[in-house]
């Protein structure tokens, strides 16, 4: 199967789940009309098959968090060593992916805080998935029990009991020290964990060729107890987070023009094709020839563009870090779920780190693998990203034209950068 045809297949398969969501949706909200037998009968149904489903999804991730992470952080310290430009590729793209975080976190809290749910669609929203899964608030650590936390005691059950943050200081400690070892033995253990996440991707991708029947099944649950109000949420939800990502976009920019150096409309005109070619694709890797044409238009030595933006889109997501973590906690407002600051630190922190680990491929196969970890260190449910993940082929777009766009952004910072320090290099 061609590249083509497999990016046709997902969109098909991305299709049909949103006509489920909304098919559900529709459904239960109708299902009042039902003898009382028979819409118990169905919710049962419903619920029992809507949570198979999303154990499958939520059982790759703990292992796929330490797989991604080891071969991200492994493969970043390679990039980092080749050379001058792609140590500083590399050290760009860290300051961007943690300020990306940030920003998402910053941004969500004062968008919900502006523009909130309407109270009546919260309350039917939180009844409704309330019965699904519901928000851990049993043990709320404090500043100091967070911070000795991080450092886990025993690694396999922090594993066990979800306990993400430490999951991932263990997996960055352990790619690092993969470092001091023979050349031979770090190549092994990297390729087995990209094995590993090879095939856990595989796992998610048969999950989500089934989405349009857990969809169904979980929106149908939703439908019956929200009724209309679960549109206006899923609404709601697809504004503020494209917003995050369009914000997101427009900082590539300011990037370009104060960092980079490049004149304001050279580099708004440059973009115009890499960002038609990532609007019709939402692929990062399919808009790479046309994003080494606007490098190049800008006026960015070939060495750089050529090191640059293949790092750049094998490491950054620009605008990952930042709309993962706006999702999770968006969750976290849909349900009335107020973290603590500890709680909102570890989000944050595990939304950069994870990005450093991501693939390149559409958002629907990534989101719950991306995001669910984040959830997790926030206290929050995955449940609701089962139902945003048939709707992610919208805010993907933003995701995608910001990534090209800040891409394009840090090769210029890079080339800027490292002219300045030798411009024979």
């Amino acid at each position: 199967m061609t590249d083509t045809q497999k990016q046709a297949a997902r969109s098909f398969a991305a299709y049909w789940a949103l006509v489920a969501l909304i098919v559900g949706l529709g459904a239960g909200a109708m299902a009042h009309l039902l003898d009382q037998g028979v819409r118990e009968g169905l919710l049962a149904a419903a619920a029992f098959v809507g949570g198979l489903w999303l154990n499958a999804l939520k059982m790759t991730v703990i292992p796929l968090v330490v797989a991604l992470l080891v071969v991200g952080i492994a493969k970043s310290r390679e990039a980092a060593a080749a050379g001058r430009i792609a140590s500083r590729s590399v050290f760009w793209i860290v300051i961007l992916c943690t300020s990306s975080a940030v920003f998402g976190a910053l941004m969500v809290l004062l968008l919900t805080s502006v523009f909130p749910l309407p109270r009546g669609t919260a309350e039917s929203l939180q009844a409704a998935l309330g019965a699904i899964e519901q928000p851990d608030t049993a043990a709320l650590p404090s500043i100091l029990d967070f911070f000795k936390g991080i450092v886990p005691s025993n690694v396999i059950a922090a594993a066990s009991n979800g306990d993400v943050l430490p999951l991932v200081v263990f997996a960055v400690l352990f790619a690092l020290a993969l470092a001091k070892v023979s050349a031979e033995g770090r190549q092994s253990v990297v390729a087995l964990f990209e094995a590993v996440a090879d095939a856990l991707l595989v796992i998610i991708r048969w999950v989500l060729w089934v989405a349009p029947i857990g969809v169904f099944a979980l929106a149908f649950t939703v439908g019956a107890a929200a009724g209309g109000e679960a549109f206006a949420g899923l609404g709601h939800y697809i504004l503020t987070i494209s917003a995050i990502g369009v914000l997101i976009t427009l900082a590539a920019y300011p990037i370009a023009i104060l960092i980079g150096r490049v004149r304001p409309g050279l580099f708004t005109r440059a973009m115009i094709g890499p960002q038609a070619v990532a609007i019709s694709t939402r692929s990062s890797l399919a808009s790479l020839p046309a994003m080494l044409t606007a490098a190049r238009a800008i006026g960015v030595r070939e060495q750089v563009a050529d090191v640059t933006l293949p790092i750049a889109v094998a490491l950054l997501r620009g605008t990952g870090p930042a709309m993962n973590c706006a999702v999770a906690f968006y969750v976290a407002h849909w349900l009335g779920f107020e973290p603590s600051l500890a709680q909102m630190i570890a989000a944050t922190a595990v939304a950069a780190v994870m990005s450093y680990g991501a693939v390149s491929l559409p958002g629907e196969i990534t989101f719950i693998s991306s995001i669910a970890p984040i959830a997790m260190a926030l206290g929050v449910p995955v449940a609701p990203l089962a139902l945003f993940v048939a709707v992610e082929m919208i805010p993907d777009i933003f995701r995608t034209v910001g990534n090209v766009s800040l891409d394009v952004a840090v090769t210029t910072v890079v080339d800027r950068s490292t002219a300045e320090n030798d411009p024979e290099s």
